[in-house]
């Protein structure tokens, strides 16, 4: 059973001041419509290589979905990752084998503006550090915007990388194998950052699972400066606000001209940076 990225979700409070952020950021972006339950709408930003952001906003309170923020306490921005199956019940399956759970089968949908109804199909982890699984029931070019949607003045071409802030690198790497199969894993320590990672493929994409090392208080190790270093309190500060999850990623772009970090006033603190990097 073959997983593929499917999407990143960035939560946005005014989807269209958001659009033309992103639009002003180089990036060409067609409205998704409203989800079916009517709580959600959204916008996409699709990729050469077939995955895509999601840009989402509430329409309304709903304190029972996974990615409602009470009070705005947490903000915006990333809030969570899906990856592409053939199937979702076969994915789910797969995943029993290996001793990884899912929850599941989901139906979910949305209706275009111009009125098409999409459906689909959701499987979700049992811990945060996991994407979800979302499978297409209707056709996934209705879903996914082709042609010259797909193409944007900023370069960016699909996705590089995608970076998940986990507590224990080697239980997330044990689920991710679980639910990747038998990928190759490498696993290194950030010099001077404090900050352990281990990679996995996805397809094109390399997935990066980032854990900030500390003492046994659990404060953050000193870079060769004395001071804890920016990326591992980052992480720290993802993990205590946020929890497990999606941190960032990074979108291939082919001429280094174009390589940059994106301004999180324009992606709504979504860390995002144009990088370039090897398709395949």
């Amino acid at each position: 059973m073959t997983l593929l990225p499917d999407h990143l979700v960035v939560r946005v409070h005014d989807l269209k001041q958001t659009v033309a952020d992103f639009a002003e950021l180089g990036f060409t972006i067609l409205h998704g419509g409203t989800h079916a339950d009517g709580t959600t709408h959204n916008a996409l930003i699709a990729f050469a290589d077939g995955s895509y952001i999601e840009l989402i906003a509430f329409l309304k309170e709903a304190r029972e979905h996974r990615w409602w923020d009470e009070q705005r306490r947490t903000g915006e921005g990333f809030v969570d990752f899906a990856l592409l199956p053939d199937s979702v019940a076969r994915a789910m399956e797969a995943t029993y084998r290996r001793g990884l759970f899912y929850d599941g089968l989901v139906p979910g949908g949305r209706v275009r503006p111009d009125g098409t109804r999409l459906e689909w199909q959701i499987a979700r982890p049992t811990t945060r550090d996991l994407p979800f699984l979302c499978g297409d029931l209707t056709p996934r070019f209705l879903r996914v915007p082709e042609g010259s949607a797909r193409e944007h003045r900023n370069g960016a071409a699909g996705l590089a990388s995608i970076n998940v802030a986990v507590v224990d690198l080697d239980k997330s790497t044990a689920r991710y194998r679980a639910l990747l199969g038998d990928v190759p894993v490498h696993r290194a320590t950030l010099t001077g950052q404090g900050v352990h990672v281990a990679t996995l493929p996805i397809g094109t994409t390399t997935l990066v699972l980032l854990s900030p090392s500390g003492d046994a208080h659990g404060a953050a190790k000193p870079d060769e400066t004395g001071n804890p270093s920016a990326l591992a309190a980052e992480l720290r500060t993802h993990l205590a606000t946020r929890g497990e999850g999606l941190f960032g990623a990074a979108l291939r772009v082919a001429n280094a001209s174009q390589a940059r970090a994106l301004p999180r006033r324009l992606t709504h603190a979504a860390r995002l940076e144009l990088v370039t990097a090897p398709s395949a």
